[in-house]
């Protein structure tokens, strides 16, 4: 035991190493499907965004002169990191991957004091700093069916192999947003999705079943108590409620709200994002108001806004709002009434 440190803060990051390792346990189903799908490249870029979130913590926490071994045992450094890898393209060059973990280690988390501390969700900064600074790389995901080997992965993330055009393209919602744009009214979303190779069975071929795993672990987290399910029923529902209003209304022109759910982060921002308990909100009542404004602002994002998903801005955007929706959420004082 190190008896520099006081007990209580033993005993607090020992709870928050044992939560961090279930999310990351919970987030195995998600990078399984991953890695047998869309290629064994993401294992390249989990590494990397690891090595830069533990360098990038342990340079802060000894300009902060805090304990090295006790904070860097707590897995928060590794569970943002993986959220990162796993939002950004897994063919994406490594300098991108350090750039966006180092960005959301030292300035979206220890410029705010580190752990508990920091209002907006690390990982989401990072997501849309890089999409803001390097649109085109961060627009750049394996074309369905690119069969390379982990070798050949590797060497593109680190620059050894050319990047070719043919090896990448949009994401099934951008490559939907894009074909609707450009076809106006001659093309319609049932035609589309039977015949573009990069739809699936109701969303992005092979994506469907990354979002899949996502939503098991995130279940399995639900089962071991460790998230509420305010936030994530809240998120899921906000956002396919939307989805299947305007689908309703011109089917042609909008896609059902299954192919929303298990396209781009839908499914991870709503199990391991929007249940951030640092920069989420605290009451039950919160949460859900929380998921519910955020699905609804992912979803305007991703079909009417600039960019092909909506998650990381609608996150952030409602991590302004967290002290708000807390502050009329709060259940009142037992013994107390409210002023009228």
């Amino acid at each position: 035991m190190d008896f520099t440190t006081p007990p209580y803060l033993l005993v607090e990051r020992s709870s928050v190493r044992r939560v961090m390792l279930q999310v990351l346990l919970a987030l195995l189903p998600g990078v399984a499907a991953y890695v047998w799908l869309i290629g064994p490249g993401i294992v390249v870029q989990l590494a990397i965004a690891t090595v830069a979130a533990l360098a990038g913590e342990a340079l802060m926490l000894a300009l902060r002169r805090k304990p090295l071994a006790l904070f860097l045992s707590d897995g928060s450094a590794i569970v943002t990191a993986w959220l990162i890898a796993l939002s950004f393209p897994p063919l994406a060059p490594w300098w991108l991957i350090v750039v966006g973990t180092l960005l959301a280690i030292v300035v979206a988390k220890h410029l705010y004091g580190g752990l508990g501390q920091n209002p907006f969700n690390p990982a989401m900064v990072a997501f849309a700093a890089c999409i803001i600074s390097f649109p085109a790389l961060m627009s750049q995901w394996p074309i369905p069916g690119l069969k390379l080997s982990l070798l050949e992965q590797f060497q593109i993330i680190a620059g050894v192999l050319p990047r070719i055009d043919a090896m990448s393209g949009a994401t099934p919602l951008d490559a939907l947003k894009t074909a609707l744009k450009l076809g106006e009214s001659k093309v319609d979303v049932p035609t589309l999705l039977a015949t573009q190779d990069v739809f699936g069975y109701f969303a992005g071929r092979d994506w469907e079943w990354v979002a899949g795993g996502y939503l098991l672990g995130g279940l399995w987290l639900w089962q071991r108590r460790l998230i509420t399910w305010h936030a994530p029923l809240g998120f899921i529902a906000g956002l396919a409620l939307l989805a299947g209003a305007l689908w309703a209304w011109n089917p042609q022109q909008f896609a059902d709200p299954l192919f929303h759910l298990f396209s781009g982060g839908a499914m991870l921002g709503a199990f391991f994002i929007a249940t951030d308990p640092v920069s989420g909100c605290t009451t039950p009542k919160g949460k859900l108001i929380f998921g519910v404004l955020a699905g609804l602002i992912a979803y305007t994002i991703r079909v009417f806004g600039g960019f092909p998903d909506g998650v990381a801005f609608a996150v952030l955007l409602m991590n302004l709002c967290v002290p708000l929706i807390d502050m009329y959420s709060q259940p009142p004082i037992f013994g107390l009434k409210n002023e009228p």
